[in-house]
């Protein structure tokens, strides 16, 4: 299954799948601005990444979760499409193998709709031909991290909060020239200021994570659009810190996508098992 709820600090409820934090600090950018000028304004270059991506239209994605607690690392990666302008996508989500080496799990399919999450092959006494529905400003993560991938214009909304970014210097993300940026966002500016399809499951995060902080790395090609991201979630689980590091990597844009949520009759009804 991809969602496992635990309460954590100030009694938020947060989902353990995801990424290993990578400890991001925050740098001045000096030398690499003085290579390359063209970084421009940091701050207005990564806060304007969702505005560029709806514009973009749509494209193809992939995600990964690394979950790193008590020296043990889980990885759940993720690959499918998203429509920017309707703001709808779908994922195919891989499981990672049992302890004891054995691929167990049946790959889930996501369905991701302003203000919802849809998951087939959940699992946990879903029945197999139906999908279960939550309404994401119901979790305490805002499905940050809830599915085992950030919603990637989510992930792009995140970055209007930043507080503070640097530009590195240009680098490469997958064969296409990028600029990269290096900063700290926060979620609580991010839920006030973030598109109104967002707000609610944004505001819901800023009230579940123990941090509002979010260290991050950006990606942005010549044209402003969004090719990579890596955002860092740090939350308190059982007296324990749980490291969630989301990566989300945007590539073919303009690809067509058709996303069809499930009749009401296919939405499982009943009790889901934790």
């Amino acid at each position: 299954m991809v969602v496992q709820q635990h309460r954590v600090k100030g009694g938020a409820t947060a989902v353990a799948v995801a990424a290993g934090l990578i400890a991001c600090a925050g740098c001045s950018g000096g030398g690499a601005v003085a290579e390359d000028q063209r970084g421009g304004d940091p701050l207005a270059a990564v806060r304007g990444a969702a505005d560029g991506l709806v514009a973009a239209g749509s494209s193809e994605a992939r995600t990964s979760m690394v979950m790193a607690t008590g020296g043990t690392r889980v990885t759940i990666r993720g690959e499918g499409a998203y429509d920017f302008k309707k703001r709808m996508g779908q994922l195919k989500v891989l499981l990672p193998p049992d302890p004891d080496g054995a691929d167990k799990h049946r790959p889930i399919t996501e369905l991701l709709a302003p203000g919802a999450l849809y998951m087939k092959n959940r699992g946990a006494g879903v029945p197999a031909d139906k999908w279960v529905r939550i309404d994401t400003a119901t979790l305490d993560d805002g499905n940050l991290v809830t599915g085992g991938a950030t919603d990637p214009l989510t992930a792009a909304e995140l970055l209007r909060g930043a507080k503070e970014a640097a530009y590195v210097g240009r680098a490469d993300v997958a064969g296409t020239a990028v600029r990269h940026y290096r900063g700290v966002t926060d979620i609580a500016r991010a839920a006030r200021v973030a598109s109104p399809h967002v707000r609610g499951a944004l505001s819901a995060a800023a009230k579940g994570f123990a941090k509002d902080a979010v260290p991050f790395d950006a990606y942005l090609d010549d044209q402003g659009r969004l090719r990579k991201v890596r955002h860092r979630f740090d939350f308190a689980n059982a007296g324990r810190t749980v490291a969630v590091a989301s990566t989300t990597l945007l590539y073919a844009f303009g690809a067509p996508v058709e996303v069809r949520l499930p009749a009401a009759r296919d939405i499982y009804a009943g009790k889901i098992q934790a």
